[in-house]
């Protein structure tokens, strides 16, 4: 099988927590190297943001990236995109026509601005599309951050689009298919659940001391970690004014601006100062993946205050890590954190509350969950994931030629007719 797979705003290939590079990116890399074990080729399709970036570049085996030129290369933002899906799509279907037809599987899109091209690419190529929109614009703006921007309403009408074209559409949790169904209308026959899932062999319990000194964290202090873009959607703000009411507790941010968080690149900084928590907050770049385990191994607790969020690859890196999760209780995560198990759930988003949550922990002891964090996390894994994944793709196949060759024999049977008659007037 080969499956093309539309990633227009964000390369596999960036690093997460810069730009737009988050979850869905680690997402996208991760299923497509676990299918790729599996003998499926799979060629990803994304915008090429940088002249250095390679035309192609060869991940792994069976894993190709294709930076597609669509564009200036730097100095677009997301919402700027669909003036360039004309280019991206003449790129995409450029390297199809290389190939003989019939070349690819099925087309997985991800994010409604690659479900716009791979729309167009399954009417080109006759193969079914598969859609994973991983967030929503109603979600999102149904509960917005103070100071954030609602999502235009040209991304809701193009979300509608593709929940209207199709084939199969595939999203994290049950919760966000009832959403699907809710805002969109989606046929529920049409919708699979495949959990994210989380690497268990490089995300491992490890030196919580060893894990400190690289970060140049006490070995005594009791330390919440927050990991992810910096933007209001993201809430770290919510974490900062929740531990300024608690003393001897560290706050370590690890992340980047990102979205419009990029409006105010220095406002946590300046928050933490107005606090009067400034001695007590200890700012990281985005990091690596390797990195990240040592982020995860040194806090005692990791929280995840976000507005929305569609699954939260975060707190199941951290569970795996044995470290407990603080999550706010939106969107996936619920699914991702069994509540008062491998951490606790808050409602709602005052500082007050998730002062209390975090507290709360702390005294019985964030360790006493390391056990069922790690069980907990044990559940999810990309294995899993691309099980569903596989599951999906072939009832998209199996569906679109069953449809498709019901619709050819009258066509056929027409197009006999027509010519006949066209000869009789001859």
């Amino acid at each position: 099988m080969r499956v093309a797979v539309l990633s227009v705003h964000t390369s596999p290939l960036a690093q997460p927590g810069t730009g737009d590079a988050g979850g869905m990116n680690v997402y996208v890399l991760q299923t497509a190297l676990e299918l790729a074990r599996r003998g499926v080729e799979v060629e990803i399709f994304t915008r090429a943001t940088t002249s250095a970036d390679a035309p192609v570049v060869r991940v792994a085996p069976g894993v190709l990236v294709r930076n597609v030129v669509a564009g200036p290369f730097e100095g677009l933002d997301k919402h700027d995109l669909p003036t360039q899906l004309c280019a991206f799509t003449a790129g995409v279907l450029r390297a199809e026509a290389t190939h003989e037809p019939g070349y690819y599987d099925v087309v997985h899109s991800h994010y409604w601005l690659s479900g716009q091209v791979g729309w167009l690419a399954r009417d080109r190529w006759a193969v079914p599309l598969v859609h994973t929109a991983h967030t929503l614009a109603a979600v999102k703006n149904a509960s917005l951050a103070v100071g954030d921007q609602p999502e235009p309403p040209l991304r809701a009408v193009g979300e509608q689009q593709v929940v209207d074209e199709a084939d199969r559409l595939i999203v994290n949790t049950e919760y966000e298919a009832q959403q699907l169904v809710s805002l969109h209308h989606a046929d529920p026959q049409r919708i699979d659940v495949a959990h994210p899932g989380v690497d268990l062999e490089v995300f491992t319990p490890g030196d919580r001391a060893q894990s400190r000194r690289a970060l140049g964290l006490r070995a005594d202090e009791r330390v919440v970690a927050f990991v992810g873009r910096i933007q209001p959607l993201k809430a770290p703000d919510v974490l900062l004014r929740a531990v300024a009411k608690l003393p001897d507790v560290r706050v370590v941010i690890a992340g980047g601006p990102s979205g419009s968080g990029l409006a105010n690149p220095d406002g946590l900084v300046r928050l933490a100062d107005e606090l009067g928590m400034s001695d007590r907050v200890t700012f990281l770049p985005p990091q690596t993946r390797d990195q990240l385990v040592d982020v995860y191994r040194a806090a005692d607790v990791v929280a995840v205050p976000s507005y929305a969020e569609s699954f939260g690859l975060v707190a199941v890196e951290a569970q795996a890590c044995g470290t407990p999760v603080v999550a706010a209780a939106v969107g996936g995560l619920p699914v991702a954190v069994r509540d008062g198990v491998s951490g606790v759930l808050v409602d709602g988003h005052d500082p007050g509350d998730w002062a209390a949550a975090i507290d709360g922990l702390f005294e019985r002891g964030p360790d006493t969950l390391r056990t069922a964090a790690m069980a907990h996390a044990a559940s999810f894994s990309w294995a899993h994931t691309v099980d569903a994944l596989q599951a999906s793709y072939g009832r998209a196949i199996s569906d679109y030629r069953s449809r498709h060759q019901r619709a050819e024999l009258p066509v056929r049977r027409n197009a006999r007719r027509f010519s006949i008659r066209r000869g009789i007037r001859a």
